[in-house]
């Protein structure tokens, strides 16, 4: 990145970002978040109608009952100019509306019992001197008998309970077995014509936001230029002032690929700026440079953080073994191809799924490794690709030995979680090396010298502990390697980990660190087993799935209908369900035991140039 520092009249910043919007490769120094009211109320505006057209774009009422009216009130509805705010009142109103109407319902489902009457005339008895008091009895508690204490009517009854009225002079003294309930305020049809009133501004409300839907690209368009005023305006007030506010000092980054052009636009304008190489000192945004293949994967660090200028960009490892640990976690040959074909369909615009927009390649990528890795490990839509392979080939005895047990001092142990944990030890190896290499080069050899002998002893005790294990070197060779690794890795993690501290304090640090050492590795290593449990139990379930249809199957006839029936409903569900965890899983492998071996921090901001 190159750094650009302007100096310009304050008078004329405003005009100089609208060229580096046209120009829309410089990322300037801004805020992150509002700096005062008025980008406080464009920030709301901005969030406002992210917020309408999320909402706008859920809406459905196809199957709703009252379609046809919705469609009709669609027809004749009319939008205000302001699309936002008028949108936030519909859906407003609605929200409140369906509140009251439920509430209103629940009023006709309480009055029903009671009938249709006239509460006035029910009132005139009070002053002709009768209480009428309201009751609501379980059937069973119900006694007939209770009509010789006073006047007793039932009014309705169902299969358990019972409602009735009894009539008695006011002021004299009563007695009654139970207490009695609130009077409905009036009659059940009062309650229901006010719940059909809300149901009429409900539908219009709903044809009202019908209309509002198909009005969403004018509202993007609107949500897009607020976003460009919201960036200038943070991008224009960010700007230091200088010389009693008649300077204004701002800043910026490029890539270093536009210096010779940008150099010549400014020089066109006019505008003093001082260019210079940018530093880690100076926090410059984050470009990533990668290949077509890696690009895919650049969302992935994305989402973790981006690296910092010093820092290396973890995303050409990552997007390897992603896609390996995906494909591990999957492990169908037959799920793959079908991410294929729907990560194809995306790609060409054939399937939309707004939530992988733009990632049609990266499932397609995904589906092909899976289908690979899937066709070495033995997996095909839960089968066992084993049982179709003839006895005695070269093939069958792969598949014996990449499906059975391999003797270790542990006992016996399957071949796919060796090969899980060995990866997972690569994995970490891999790290140690480039946290060596990186911190060597962003800090210096000095200060990473126990991180030199920590992997001294991890790779280079591996290295040897292989070489011994082939017979590729004799013991005496390895008696010595061991020695060697031993006393440098002791130095460096013990003595000399901090150079110019007490050596015991040294010492006391490194012994520390052994302990965190340990236990970490063991844990991080350990996790990599997910990589073959997971496989294994979205093998055993799409298993299940194939079982489960066979028998129904049975002689054939009708049963083919319901033994596809389960194929395909069971196999989808599998492949949703394998699809999650192989994605959250390999996620967690490289941000937690690769990032945190490799020294990653990921404090990068990513760059976001001035732009229309």
């Amino acid at each position: 990145m190159i750094k650009y520092s302007f100096i310009l009249l304050s008078g004329e910043t405003e005009g100089f970002l609208k060229n580096l919007q046209e120009l829309g490769v410089v990322d300037v120094t801004r805020s992150a978040k509002p700096i005062d009211e008025h980008s406080t109320k464009m920030l709301d505006s901005v969030a406002s109608a992210k917020r309408v057209i999320s909402r706008l774009e859920s809406i459905n009422y196809e199957k709703d009952a009252c379609k046809e009216g919705i469609m009709k009130a669609f027809g004749n509805a009319v939008l205000q100019n302001d699309l936002v705010g008028s949108a936030q009142a519909v859906l407003s109103e609605l929200a409140e509306i369906e509140a009251a109407k439920a509430a209103a319902e629940k009023e006709v489902k309480a009055r029903l019992p009671w009938g249709d009457f006239d509460k006035s005339r029910l009132d005139q008895l009070e002053t002709l001197g009768y209480t009428v008091r309201y009751y609501t009895v379980n059937k069973k508690k119900f006694n007939s008998e209770w009509s010789q204490l006073c006047p007793l009517e039932i009014i309705s009854e169902e299969k358990n309970s019972v409602w009735f009225v009894t009539v008695s002079p006011a002021g004299e003294d009563y007695s009654f077995p139970i207490e009695p309930v609130a009077a409905p305020e009036a009659s059940w049809k009062a309650a229901q014509e006010t719940a059909d009133s809300y149901n009429e501004r409900i539908i219009a409300l709903k044809g009202l936001l019908l209309k509002y839907k198909e009005a969403i690209p004018q509202i993007e368009e609107s949500y897009r230029k607020e976003l460009v005023d919201l960036d200038f305006y943070l991008a224009k007030a960010s700007g230091e002032s200088a010389a009693e506010n008649l300077l204004n000092i701002v800043e910026g980054f490029a890539p270093a690929e536009t210096e010779a052009s940008l150099t010549e636009a400014f020089d066109k304008m006019g505008v003093f700026y001082i260019k210079e190489e940018a530093t880690e000192e100076d926090n410059p945004p984050i470009k990533l440079k990668n290949n077509r293949f890696v690009k895919m994967f650049e969302s992935l660090t994305g989402m973790y953080g981006m690296p910092d200028y010093g820092e290396y960009d973890p995303t050409p490892v990552v997007s390897i073994f992603f896609l390996l640990f995906f494909a591990m976690c999957l492990g169908d040959a037959g799920y793959g191809l079908v991410l294929i074909l729907v990560g194809l369909a995306m790609k060409k615009g054939w399937v939309k799924i707004s939530m992988f927009d733009g990632l049609g390649g990266l499932i397609a990528t995904l589906g092909a490794a899976t289908a690979v890795i899937g066709g070495a490990l033995g997996t095909f839509f839960g089968l066992s690709i084993i049982n179709l392979v003839p006895e005695g080939s070269a093939l069958k005895a792969y598949y014996e030995f990449v499906g059975g047990n391999i003797p270790t001092p542990m006992g016996e142990l399957p071949f796919q979680m060796l090969l899980a944990l060995g990866i997972g030890v690569f994995h970490i190896c891999l790290a140690m090396i480039i946290k060596a290499v990186g911190y060597t080069k962003r800090f210096g050899f000095k200060e990473n010298i126990a991180t030199w002998g920590w992997l001294i002893l991890i790779v280079g005790g591996l290295i040897v502990a292989l070489l011994g294990v082939g017979k590729l070197i004799s013991a005496e060779a390895i008696k010595w390697a061991v020695i060697v690794i031993g006393v440098v890795s002791a130095l460096a993690i013990y003595i000399f980990n901090t150079p110019g501290r007490n050596p015991l304090i040294n010492v006391g640090a490194g012994l520390w660190d052994t302990y965190n050492m340990a236990t970490g590795i063991l844990g991080d290593v350990l996790s990599y087993i997910r990589l073959f449990a997971l496989g294994l139990a979205g093998g055993m379930l799409g298993a299940a799935f194939n079982d489960l249809g066979t028998m129904v199957l049975g002689d054939g006839g009708i049963n083919w209908v319901f033994f596809i029936l389960i194929i395909l409903i069971g196999h989808v569900l599998n492949l949703l369900m394998s699809c999650l965890g192989a994605f959250v899983h390999p996620l967690r492998l490289n941000f937690v035991e690769y990032f945190k071996n490799s020294g990653y921090e990921g404090k990068g901001k990513a760059y976001n140039p001035l732009t229309k």
